[in-house]
């Protein structure tokens, strides 16, 4: 696995990149955060952020949600895909944090977990930008490119990836990190055509020295 010392460099070098570290999701209020992480499930974040405003101004409170027709939400978010589904785990979820939280948004894994359409890279992005508790958010950009990088060991498992990541990540670093990965993912370390030459991280990437090596 990679040594501290290569992955405190990749750290720096990502923060040097990305000061911010941002979630690319817009959100007010913490359960629309909640409900676009469900969005962007097989969905660009970009395409989330173009079908929320519309939808938030048609249901502007938790309970208009859980009060709402699942049809009448799917129609809002049709240009997501799997609208049926997410539809109706919006409208379970936002009963659910009536019910069950008082209408608030948990901060556990386990209470998180237990909401419709919730898995754990929900919760641990909920957990990491609501909450402010380390987090590690194991969604694709982050598992490709730790793989990549050598910081994990390849594996496509979300949560062997997140053992990995939490063995290997400091915790006061993690949140923001799987931030500027998905933003490094998108720039430089493409699903399809990473741009390995010239890349800010080749240095210390397992894969980048191996096409080196091969050219």
């Amino acid at each position: 696995m990679k040594s501290k010392a290569a992955v405190d460099r990749i750290i720096e070098t990502l923060k040097g990149i990305y000061p911010d570290g941002l979630c690319s999701l817009q959100y007010d209020k913490d359960y629309e955060l909640l409900f676009a992480v469900r969005l962007s499930a097989q969905c660009t974040d970009e395409r989330v952020n173009k079908v929320t405003p519309a939808l938030y101004a048609r249901f502007p409170t938790l309970e208009s949600f859980a009060e709402a027709d699942p049809a009448e939400v799917g129609e809002y978010i049709r240009s997501c895909g799997f609208f049926n589904g997410k539809a109706r785990d919006i409208v379970s979820c936002a009963r659910k944090l009536i019910d069950d939280h008082g209408g608030k948004v948990p901060g556990t894994m386990e209470e998180l977990t237990a909401l419709p359409g919730v898995g754990r890279k929900t919760a641990n992005l909920i957990l990491g930008d609501v909450f402010g508790q380390p987090a590690y958010v194991c969604d694709t950009h982050c598992i490709r490119i730790t793989g990549r990088l050598g910081i994990t060991d390849g594996s496509k498992d979300p949560l062997q990836v997140e053992r990995q990541l939490r063995a290997s990540i400091p915790p006061g670093e993690s949140n923001n990190f799987c931030h500027r990965m998905v933003l490094f993912g998108r720039d430089t370390c493409t699903a399809r055509s990473p741009k390995c030459e010239g890349c800010p991280l080749a240095k210390d990437c397992d894969t980048a020295r191996a096409v080196k090596k091969k050219a």
